[in-house]
């Protein structure tokens, strides 16, 4: 007994895999296989009636193959064995019409196939980039980009195995299974009842393992979303981790996600190599009976040879689709573990919700006001905002300004509705931000971010994505503006020029006046400035003053900061702290009232190179 059980483990070791307690990517959650097949079969719609062709040339297939078996049967009983060689030129040219004929079915049938399953997979993938694109930046602060690339082109790839080819596949099964099941009985009722004795067999023994398969496969899935996450992750952050010599770490990190899929893949593996030979066994113990118990019925007289012939042959084809069917479930398993995949990222729901009627908002004056907003990130406990209020009237600069972590870059967010508050309201002319409907608030918000985003393209597309459908003469003039256009005319290609992943051919201070010119040919009546200077040295600094100048120009502007020498003649100033308002006024009115805010002053001291606001706008 203790034999057994000691057996017993081992095998249920060797066809599984454990499972790590440090997850980079978490499994998603199971979903029963028909809620998955109700989830995803609406994506078959528009292309339905050419599932009947395809189901047609499935049905047509078989018979085919079962007319081709049954003219062997007439060759060797009504041919070889009379030596009747009349028959050979009709009995050829039936052989050479049904070889055409599937030729053709078989054009058919793949063209179809493929046509049908390809446009499933531009549905399906453009539909879950789309719901990916609409999710609130909250969801991908908290998620790794790497298993999201994961779930949106292989896993995806996945659900159409899972909905149409294991579907179309099981109904070749069934359909196969029918024919040859129908001749079968017609040659001999007994044999076929022999023969069918083993078939639960087949079906007891794919249920024992796909329960291991799902497991299993699930795990692959999972870990290929760990590799390609970790990837993203480090080839994303080269040069921090080339700096600090972390390669070794980020190989470590690699190499154990790898390794997890590495023994996922060879438990599914192990799997089955077990099954294969299980179902053979299976299939040969049921050959053998046969073939005896058919050759005693050939002696009797009972059976003709070429029956006999043709009732293996179709035998062996009876069992390939039994075996099928056994192995097709254990398909639906691996692929259901994608299809949950799928199901867990399309579940997900924006945290920002537009209302159903939103309010139409024409060109507005620019007027903000943040009214008792209180707020805290998802699954955080400290609140990032706490009852902050102020107004920027249009036309007007207000500066945020405090230590990291105060808040500021948490206004800006929320002025652009990436989060909604907890409490309070922010407005924009009025109008809670709520009410709105997201494209048309952020097609009257300019953003000029710290980190200077820019796409890997060419200059004129990086300008002109402020303002898709801009003309030529406005993307010069957005360039001119910015005091980019005497720069990019000095690349190879000028406009045309591709800037790099992330714009890493042009320097800091180019990037920088190619995000003013694309904030300029937008146009928009807010402008977010996140720390325009920093990270830029004197030089560059100064020189992108004249192009802020005329961007803020006639604009309602947040400058964020954490230099108050920088903002010192903004308008009014929000002193942050702990995410409060610890003060509100201008830099001499802070300056005699909010002991924070003098503290902080007397931190930065006068260097002579910090641009103001009086310098940007005079």
């Amino acid at each position: 007994m203790t034999t057994i059980r000691a057996m017993r483990s081992a095998l249920r070791r060797l066809v599984t895999v454990a499972q790590d307690s440090d997850e980079i990517v978490e499994a998603a959650p199971p979903v029963p296989m028909r809620e998955l097949f109700r989830r995803f079969w609406p994506y078959t719609r528009g292309r339905r009636k050419w599932l009947i062709v395809i189901f047609l040339m499935i049905v047509i297939g078989p018979v085919v193959d079962t007319a081709e078996i049954w003219l062997f049967k007439i060759v060797i009983d009504d041919m070889l064995v009379p030596r009747n060689l009349q028959l050979f030129l009709p009995i050829a040219l039936a052989f050479v019409g049904l070889t055409l004929f599937s030729g053709v079915i078989g054009f058919i049938d793949g063209v179809v196939s493929t046509w049908v399953s390809e446009q499933f997979l531009l549905t399906l993938r453009f539909d879950v980039f789309r719901h990916v694109q609409n999710l609130s930046l909250g969801f991908f602060e908290r998620r790794k980009l790497g298993d999201i690339l994961t779930r949106v082109t292989g896993d995806v790839e996945a659900v159409e195995t899972f909905l149409l080819s294991g579907v179309a596949n099981a109904l070749s099964h069934v359909v196969q299974l029918g024919l040859f099941l129908g001749v079968l009985f017609y040659l001999s009722w007994e044999l076929t009842l022999l023969a069918l004795v083993i078939a639960p067999l087949f079906w007891f023994t794919a249920r024992g393992f796909s329960g291991l398969i799902k497991a299993v496969s699930r795990e692959r899935r999972r870990r290929s979303g760990s590799i390609s996450a970790t990837a993203e992750e480090t080839l994303g952050n080269i040069a921090l981790v080339q700096a600090y010599n972390r390669q070794g770490w980020e190989q470590e990190r690699f190499q154990r996600e790898s390794l997890g899929r590495y023994r996922a893949t060879m438990a599914s593996t192990r799997i089955g190599a077990l099954f294969g030979p299980i179902v053979d066994v299976i299939e040969l113990v049921g050959a053998l009976v046969v073939m005896g118990l058919g050759t005693w019925e050939l002696t009797q007289g009972r059976l003709t040879l070429g029956g006999l012939m043709v009732f293996l042959t179709l035998l062996s084809r009876l069992y390939t689709p039994i075996r099928g069917m056994s192995q097709l479930s254990n398909t639906f398993y691996a692929a259901s573990a994608s299809a949950e995949r799928i199901a867990e990222l399309l579940d997900q729901r924006p945290q920002v919700a537009e209302v159903a009627h939103p309010c139409p908002l024409r060109r507005t004056e620019g007027s903000v006001e943040f009214d008792g907003v209180h707020f805290r990130y998802p699954e955080t406990t400290r609140s990032a905002l706490t009852d902050v209020s102020f107004k920027v009237a249009p036309g007007e600069t207000v500066a945020l300004v405090g230590t990291s972590g105060a808040g500021k870059s948490t206004i800006a967010k929320l002025l652009l509705r990436f989060y909604d508050p907890d409490q309070g309201a922010v407005r924009l002319d009025g109008h809670d931000l709520r009410d709105l409907g997201l494209t048309d608030l952020r097609d009257h918000v300019s953003v000029l971010l710290q980190e200077t985003l820019v796409l890997h393209g060419t200059v004129r597309e990086n300008i002109a994505f402020g303002r898709p459908g801009a003309t030529e003469q406005e993307i010069v003039a957005a360039a001119r503006a910015a005091d980019a256009h005497d720069f990019v005319t000095g690349l190879p290609e000028g406009y045309d020029t591709v800037v790099g992943q992330r714009g890493r051919l042009l320097s800091g201070g180019q990037r920088q006046r190619l995000a003013i010119a694309r904030a300029m040919i937008r146009d928009a009546p807010v402008l977010i400035l996140d720390e325009p200077t920093t990270g830029l040295d004197a030089e560059s600094g100064q020189r992108i003053l004249q192009p802020l100048r005329l961007l803020m120009s006639g604009r309602t502007t947040i400058l964020i900061s954490h230099n108050l020498l920088s903002v010192r003649d903004a308008t009014q100033i929000v002193f942050l702290e702990h995410g409060r308002v610890a003060g509100l006024g201008t830099h001499d009115q802070l300056l005699a009232t909010s002991p924070g805010y003098a503290r902080l002053q007397l931190l930065h001291g006068p260097p002579d190179d910090v641009p103001t606001i009086e310098e940007f706008t005079s």
